[in-house]
């Protein structure tokens, strides 16, 4: 290796390490250490700029002077000494690789004869004691400190950036001990945070150097000292003589190749050389339901709350119930070290419960902490006072108006709500600038879109400052007139965006719901909210979220004056208010006069879009009701508004539901036209209107397809559809959605007999339909667990549980499963031997069904009621046969071959007990042999056990 390399005749040492470069040695612990010749070039070279970082190429020409090589073989010889001096590991740090640059030795070195050679670094006055201890325990910063540690040796400058409280001294500090061997312990830590003038801040320095202050020039000395020594200086606390502080940090950048500088400050210093380092807060939970103790513990946020509760004196053992708790009161203080420690310091006194519940009262703001702490450090509103006196007028003005924000807001929001004929709209651009540079204001790049927030600490600070009445009355209107008009852009376009773009528009929803509040309450708006909560209502009902959608709407509607009723706005009002009704509180009378008024009205109006929005709605309530003579006009009258508009998704859904309708009425042949033709181009088609009925119409034909298929004698395809339908309705996030395909798929994988997979599925259905407040579907999903009892033998409990979901489904008017449900009841009934209370049941189910036009059930019915007949202690077989055969004439005219086989499999099997074998196979053969698929299903393997019985 060539003697420019770097070579030492001196003993090199770092860590365990000895490294004798004359005699091409290394040694751990008096043990030589292996290593290849290149990879012993390759330390040589690192070891020879020590603490500063080679490029790749000048690398592979040291130790590669007279071969070409590529940066693979440069990778290999890195990794091969990393292995051997065990990088990584305990905690050792010795190789750094800077991304784009190359690599750095950053570990501590000391050189034989370095301490002949070298000027003595420390001044008089100058101690190690100058560095603040590091914390006991510091949380979630550790990679942080490893990373900042690294830089700093690699660039020089670096300035750690963030907002009060969010631990920058903590870190800086940490970082200062973790290179305080590295300097020898030469560093200075200088408090800025006492020194009101800037002009004090050179001569500060030179005096904790022990220097002498030239009044003429004070910094010329103190760069003339600094020169040729290796230092580490620590600017602390800069923001508010930020100019001064970053004069003098460029100076001895640019003067003093030695000496390195870590500065904190709510802003960067913005001058040459510096490298920014944006100290974000500690990672939090997220808002998600069942969180455990385990799960948030992982959280440095969640495990800074309990060592500082726990410091405090509470007698916090976090348990799962506890989590939820926990989580919350962090994100609430959005993972802002000093703001979670006050926070923990209060759970002693009151408990999680009621220091969470404080948070809403914004006494956090004067929580103290400790005594030792500086002022500006001892409570939350003490921090936010030092920002916010550092801020210029117009930036205080836009800090406070920003604050009528609540979460993420867009550039284009701001300038929206906040620009009015008094306010420029550069001067708002400025501020906002200037405040995201100074930490009062967080900017998310993640996405293509800026998005801009108030910490909420910081938000309730600015909530305290008082704004003028009619100030504050003019920015809530702005706002709320804001997403008005985001929502009636949005809410055309939600459907059609991807998850990713999903999630950024519920970022807004806070807003949403923030100006609603202002519009309905005591100083508000109410013109302004009517407009608001039509706006807002198909995004809610998008969303699944029913029971703001029916709040608002009907709250809005109760607002509405002579002069503003009667319009466009009260008819989509209505629509949603009887839509949202009807999958939170059931089909009341209630849903139904709001859909027929919003029909009124859209009929009125003549627009085509309209109508078809509250057509779909009252077709959807009469099926819900059980009246599907009245559901199938309303269906094919929506059919031929959808076809009129143009837009696929409304007319796939139109289809959709025309199907379901068909299907039900016993029309399978018909039901599978429209349904077929509601997917015929595919999932990627939809997504422009129908989500704002609260379902997905591609989803419910595909789920209504599957159930159509298995009556048709199709049971491994309509399986394969039910499953897909179930993954495609579960990837929506459409709570709704996935309810209306859960329950139909529990149906069809309950008459294939996969009585566990339909188990499954009605546990998910309940747990849903609970978290989301879906009434008649949460029963529904109790009455399919009390259908699976019926079957499995628990026959009393199966019994009276489906008896109780009837009751609540009937008061609910929630009819959609209940002629299903009468049918196990009555099977239950029979198998108890309660023979005249089943047939009962069954002959006012089949009576129900021919008034309603629920025909799909029929054969079922009479089969049932047949096995009823069978179950009298003196079994009535002519009665039975004549209900199996009544059972099969409405299978043939349906085409419900799965009806058709089950009740086949119940005359033969009552035939060949009469001695009648011939007449039992002539009968079921042909039924069976219809099946070309699905042979593994309960029935098919019955039929084919039975005629194999027959000889």
């Amino acid at each position: 290796m060539a003697e420019s390399a770097g070579q030492s005749r001196n003993l090199v040492s770092f860590g365990p390490f000895i490294l004798v470069a004359t005699e091409r040695r290394l040694t751990r612990d008096g043990v030589t250490v292996p290593l290849g010749g290149r990879t012993l070039d390759t330390l040589i070279a690192l070891l020879a700029r020590h603490g500063q970082p080679i490029d790749k190429r000048d690398l592979i020409a040291q130790v590669w002077p007279d071969v070409t090589v590529d940066e693979g073989s440069l990778r290999f010889h890195i990794a091969r000494l990393r292995q051997a001096l065990g990088d990584g590991k305990d905690g050792a740090r010795y190789i750094a690789t800077l991304a784009g640059r190359g690599y750095c030795f950053v570990a501590p070195v000391t050189r034989s004869g370095d301490r002949d050679k070298a000027r003595a670094p420390v001044a008089v006055g100058f101690t190690r004691a100058n560095l603040p201890s590091r914390l006991a325990r510091m949380v979630g910063r550790t990679d942080g400190v490893r990373l900042l540690s690294t830089q700093l040796v690699a660039v020089r400058f670096v300035t750690i950036v963030g907002s009060g409280g969010v631990g920058k001294t903590t870190v800086a500090v940490a970082v200062a001990h973790s290179l305080n061997e590295s300097f020898a312990g030469v560093v200075l830590f200088v408090d800025l945070a006492s020194l009101s003038d800037p002009t004090l801040v050179v001569v500060s320095v030179a005096a904790m150097f022990g220097l002498p202050v030239h009044a003429s020039d004070p910094i010329r000395g103190l760069i003339a000292y600094l020169r040729d020594k290796r230092i580490l200086l620590i600017f602390d606390n800069c923001e508010h003589i930020i100019g001064a502080v970053a004069s003098l940090a460029a100076s001895i950048f640019a003067a003093a190749p030695y000496v390195h500088i870590l500065a904190t400050s709510r802003e960067a210093l913005r001058v040459e050389g510096e490298h920014v380092h944006r100290l974000e807060s500690l990672a939090c939970p997220p808002d998600e339901p069942g969180l455990t103790a385990a799960t948030v513990l992982a959280f440095p946020a969640v495990q800074l709350f309990v060592d500082r509760a726990v410091a405090s004196g509470a007698h916090l053992d976090l348990t799962d119930a506890d989590a939820a708790i926990v989580a919350c009161i962090c994100r609430r203080l959005d993972g802002v070290a000093l703001a979670i420690v006050l926070a923990a310091g209060r759970v002693e006194a009151y408990g999680l419960q009621r220091t969470a519940a404080l948070l809403d009262e914004r006494l956090s703001l004067l929580w103290h902490g400790q005594r030792t702490a500086p002022p500006r450090q001892q409570t939350l509103k003490a921090t936010l006072d030092w920002s916010y006196e550092l801020l210029t007028r117009p930036e205080q003005q836009v800090l406070r108006q920003l604050a009528v924000f609540v979460g993420d807001f867009t550039l284009d929001a701001a300038l929206a709500v906040l620009t009015n004929p008094a306010v420029d709209q550069m001067l708002v651009l400025g501020a906002i600038e200037s405040l995201v540079t100074k930490s009062m204001v967080a900017s998310d790049h993640t996405s293509a879109t800026i998005r801009y927030r108030l910490l909420e600490t910081t938000r309730a600070y600015a909530l305290e400052i008082d704004l003028d009445d009619t100030e504050f009355a003019n920015l809530a209107a702005r706002h709320a007139t804001h997403y008005r008009h985001w929502l009636e852009q949005a809410g055309s376009e939600l459907p059609t965006l991807s998850d990713a773009e999903r999630t950024l528009q519920l970022a807004d929803l806070g807003n949403v719901r923030a100006a609603l509040e202002w519009c309905f309450g005591p100083t508000g708006n109410v013109e302004i909210g009517a407009g608001l909560a039509a706006a807002a209502a198909p995004f809610f009902m998008a969303m699944s979220l029913s029971t703001e959608c029916f709040r608002w709407s009907e709250q809005a509607i109760s607002a509405l004056d002579d002069a503003t009723s009667g319009g466009r706005e009260e008819m989509h009002l209505q629509a949603a208010l009887g839509m949202s009704t009807m999958l939170t509180r059931g089909t009341t009378e209630a849903a139904l006069a709001a859909l027929e008024r919003g029909l009124t009205l859209a009929e009125r109006r003549g627009d085509a879009i309209d109508q078809l929005m509250v057509l779909l709605p009252l077709q959807t309530f009469h099926c819900r009701v059980g009246d599907y003579h009245t559901s199938l006009p309303c269906s094919e009258r929506a059919a031929e508004v959808a076809a009129t508009i143009g837009d696929p998704a409304a007319l796939e859904l139109a289809n959709a539901t025309l199907g379901i309708v068909l299907h039900v009425m016993g029309d399978h042949r018909g039901a599978r036209v429209k349904l077929e033709r509601a997917l015929l181009h595919g999932p990627g088609s939809r997504r422009t209107t129908a989500t704002y009925l609260g379902f997905d119409g591609y989803n419910i034909a595909g789920i209504g397809l599957a159930g159509t298929l298995w009556l048709l004698g199709y049971p491994a395809q309509a399986i394969e559809r039910a499953r897909q339908a179930v993954n495609d309705a579960a990837g929506l996030d459409h709570p709704v959605t996935l309810s209306i395909v859960l329950i139909r798929a529990f149906s069809i994988f309950l008459g294939t007999g996969a009585l566990q997979i339909a188990e499954e599925h009605a546990d998910w259905l309940m747990s849903y339909a609970q978290s989301h407040s879906l009434g008649p579907y949460l029963t529904a999903g109790q009455g399919f667990k009390s259908q699976l009892a019926i079957l499995r033998g628990d026959v009393q409990d199966g019994v009276e549980n489906l008896q109780h979901c009837l009751k609540e489904l009937h008061a609910m008017r929630y009819e959609v499963v209940t002629t299903a449900f009468n049918v196990s009841l009555a099977q239950g009934l029979g198998m108890l031997g309660r023979v005249a209370e089943g047939i009962k049941l069954i002959d006012e189910t089949i009576q129900l069904a021919e008034v309603s036009g629920d025909l799909c059930y029929m054969p079922e019915i009479l089969r049932v009621k047949g096995f009823i007949f069978l179950s009298m202690p003196q079994p009535h077989r002519k009665d039975a046969e004549m209900c199996f055969r009544r059972s099969l004439d409405w299978s043939r005219r349906q085409g419900a071959l799965a009806w058709e086989l089950r009740t086949a499999i119940d005359l033969a099997t009552l035939l060949a007990e009469q001695g009648q074998p011939d007449s039992a196979r002539t009968l079921l053969t042909p039924v069976f042999e219809q099946f070309v698929e699905g042979l593994d299903t309960t029935d098919l393997k019955a039929a084919k056990r039975l005629l194999a019985s027959f000889g």
